[in-house]
């Protein structure tokens, strides 16, 4: 589904939704708030909350195994470093790709998250 509304904010939808990945949670709890008309920009901003959120628990996740791994010379290291850039990148590239499908006006689910975003926004509507 693509979209060619305009938003409350002046910004045409698409725009206003992939502005609303820029910074994580923090642009997404903007556009989330200031949004009146647009549900396809809530939508984004509340995916762009949600998969922050999920980011930030991941990398909590992360620096406790990576504090129990610092002590396993070598094999302990390898296997931090392999992670960090596995979750680096990987949380780069949804963070990217968001914000392209945004911008190409598609509402995007990502996995359990766009379900629960879409909840939000969409709560009488099965997509």
């Amino acid at each position: 589904m693509t979209t060619t509304e305009r938003s409350s904010t002046g910004l045409d939808a698409n725009i206003a939704g992939a502005l609303s990945y820029f910074f994580g949670l923090l642009s997404g709890a903007v556009f989330f708030a200031i949004e009146t008309d647009s549900r396809f920009v809530k939508f984004h901003a509340m995916q762009s909350m949600l998969a922050s959120v999920a980011a930030i628990v991941i990398w909590i996740v992360y620096m406790v195994l990576a504090s129990i791994l610092v002590y396993i010379p070598v094999l302990g290291w390898l296997v931090m470093l392999l992670l960090w850039a596995g979750l680096a990148l990987g949380m780069l590239g949804v963070w990217l790709f968001s914000m392209f499908k945004a911008f190409q006006g598609e509402r995007f689910k990502l996995p359990y998250i766009g379900e629960v975003a879409e909840k939000q926004v969409w709560p009488t509507e099965r997509a």
